[in-house]
């Protein structure tokens, strides 16, 4: 019995100095790689990408959509910053090309997969920043005129262009650092209250995802057939209306929705559809 109790000592001292012995310094984790299944590169890219000339920081009013804070994408709340000055942030930056290429982003501008822009969760649209790649120096300009990535460990996404730019295309993410400009003429833009919605998860307001809002009736009317050919057998519960609001624009909405969950459901629908326009979660 009692060698038996010696041993079991033994074997128990063994394991408790193996816990405790240091463990070798663990080597930096990879950075994630593109998705192939959600975008692609370009299958011809024009000569040159790497000299694109950086946009000229210039002072423009906010996009009359993108603005709205706060807004819901995949059941996260995103809230916007009042003011782009004195914004810096280090961290990952991916690209987004072919997949969106020709489609209208947040901002209404049309995406262009080889122009110097990105798209940022928070930031006023429009907004200027450079962004440096931390692992070759290399810098560029861009305007961000759309929202996203929608992935946690991201903070922007670049132009196809810019991440060739860049010198990350080939594979897909880098360690960038984002630093906002503000132009010396003009205003500055700052999200005043009137942009401002009420907060999703409370009040008793319908629930509706608004795909757009535009100046010209005929590009509303277009938009409403493409989203009724998406929702599809759905029409029935759900409608897309045309809503003409006292700033002269016919917003395109989808609703009314009967919760979060339906309504963050039809916007990942609507977000990975040929549409590729991402709806904001909206409550009036």
């Amino acid at each position: 019995m009692a060698e038996t109790m010696r041993s079991l000592l033994i074997v128990l001292l063994a394991l408790l100095l193996a816990a405790c012995a240091v463990r070798p310094p663990q080597p930096e984790a990879p950075l994630p790689g593109p998705d192939p299944e959600q975008d692609r590169a370009p299958t011809e890219v024009p000569p040159g990408l790497e000299q694109l000339p950086d946009p000229v920081p210039r002072w423009e009013p906010l996009s009359r959509s993108g603005n709205r804070s706060p807004y819901m994408v995949f059941g996260e709340t995103y809230h916007l910053l009042p003011t782009a000055e004195g914004y810096a942030e280090r961290g990952i930056a991916s690209w987004y090309g072919q997949k969106f290429d020709g489609r209208t982003t947040a901002s209404g501008e049309r995406y262009d997969m080889f122009a110097l822009t990105a798209a940022h969760r928070k930031l006023p649209l429009p907004t200027y920043v450079r962004v440096t790649n931390l692992e070759n120096g290399r810098s560029s300009i861009v305007k961000v005129n759309d929202r996203g990535p929608f992935h946690p460990d991201r903070i922007i996404d670049l132009s196809y262009g810019a991440a060739v730019k860049l010198g990350f295309a080939e594979q897909g993410v880098a360690r960038v650092k984002v630093e906002a400009i503000i132009p010396d003429e003009g205003p500055p833009l700052t999200l005043d209250a009137p942009v401002f919605a009420s907060h999703l998860e409370e009040g008793n307001g319908a629930l509706w995802l608004q795909a757009g809002a535009f100046g010209n009736p005929d590009s509303a009317e277009a938009l409403r057939g493409r989203l009724d050919a998406i929702i599809g057998e759905r029409a029935d519960a759900v409608r897309v209306h045309l809503l003409r609001g006292t700033d002269a624009l016919t917003r395109v909405r989808v609703g009314p929705l009967p919760d979060l969950r339906e309504a963050s459901r039809l916007q990942a629908l609507i977000m990975f559809s040929e549409l590729g326009a991402m709806p904001l979660i909206v409550r009036e």
